[in-house]
Parts: C-alpha cells; structure tokens; sequence
C-alpha cells in the first residue's frame, strides 16, 4: 500500500533515490542537524558532507547529534551562510545532492530566518556545481513572516530552468491549513 509522505518524508525518499556514493552532499540549512543526520547514516565512507548554518546552536545542535550517532567523521559543519558555498568548494568540486530547509531554526528565534538573496544564491551556485543526476532539494517552509517572498522567489527561478537541463518538481498537499511545507526536488540532466 502507498501512503502520501509529508514534505519532510518525501525529501528524504528523494535523498535515498540518489546515488548516495563517493560523492560531494550538502546542507545547506543544518538547523537541528536531522537531515544531515540521515545524510551521514545513508552514504558510504567514501563520500563527505558539509552542513551549513548561520547560527552557531544549530551547528552545535547538529555536532552533537552526529556524534551521539558516532558519524562526525562524515561531516564538516560549517557556521557561515549557505551563500557562501563555493568558499568551501575544490575548484572543480562536484555536488552529488544538496538539500535545503527554508524558514527558521524550530525551537529558536522566529525573527531569524533564510532570506531570498543569499537562497537564490545559494542555489545558483548549487546549479553550476551539480554532478549529472544530482539533485537539490528545497523544503519550504512558508508559514511566517518572509516566508512568502522566499518560496514565490525560489519557485520563480526554479520554474524557469530549461527543461532539456533540467527536471523541476514541485510535491505540496493542497488541502490542507497552515501553509503545508512544499518540497522542490531540482534533477540535472547533462
């Protein structure tokens, strides 16, 4: 029987589809550490991840879930935007999977959130940087002040991505209240 995942769900079916091996994984928002935690527990030894935050308790909380789990080694954590990618790329470093989720830290300042500008530019970056097949998944979370204008402005450049390129795919349920997440999963062609 198939049962209809929940945003959050259907991100992490999209991590498993990828090929999960000696490659380059990103997160782009560690906030509470729990997608880089499945991240770290899927891909093999010889792949790496770099988990981003701007605020240093999401990337404590994220350091300290990882080693509960004894899976640190995996990862770098690191406290800076996600604008900033490229600064901790090789030059010709490859990105298998990316994945992001957009709002504020759950348990923290509502007034701290991901912003358009440094959003858009970060997945621009992503775009240039994905390897053949690889993906970058959004979760958007819309709910609150700002909220809004981020997920109308990523779904603006997502949607305008060249089809021969690229697939975009946009998974939200449309009956229910409160601005339920949506997950954008973005999929290189070539």
């Amino acid at each position: 029987m198939f049962i209809l995942k929940n945003a959050q769900q259907f991100s992490q079916e999209m991590i498993l589809s990828a090929n999960l091996e000696n490659g380059l994984f990103i997160d782009a928002t560690a906030g509470n550490g729990h997608d880089t935690l499945f991240l770290a527990q899927h891909i093999d030894s010889t792949s790496k991840i770099l988990s981003f935050d701007i605020q240093e308790t999401a990337i404590l909380q994220t350091r300290q879930l990882l080693q509960k789990y004894d899976l640190a080694p995996k990862v770098t954590c690191i406290l800076d935007s996600h604008a900033n990618i490229s600064n901790y790329l090789e030059q010709e470093e490859r990105v298998r999977l990316a994945i992001f989720n957009l709002g504020y830290l759950p348990g923290s300042d509502k007034k701290i959130i991901t912003i358009p500008s440094s959003t858009l530019e970060a997945i621009q970056i992503l775009l240039r940087r994905l390897d053949k097949n690889g993906k970058i998944i959004i979760v958007s979370y819309y709910g609150h002040d700002g909220g809004l204008e981020e997920k109308d402005a990523v779904e603006e450049l997502i949607s305008a991505l060249p089809q021969k390129e690229w697939s975009v795919l946009k998974y939200q349920f449309i009956n229910q209240i409160n601005c339920p997440p949506i997950c954008y999963v973005i999929e290189k062609k070539k």
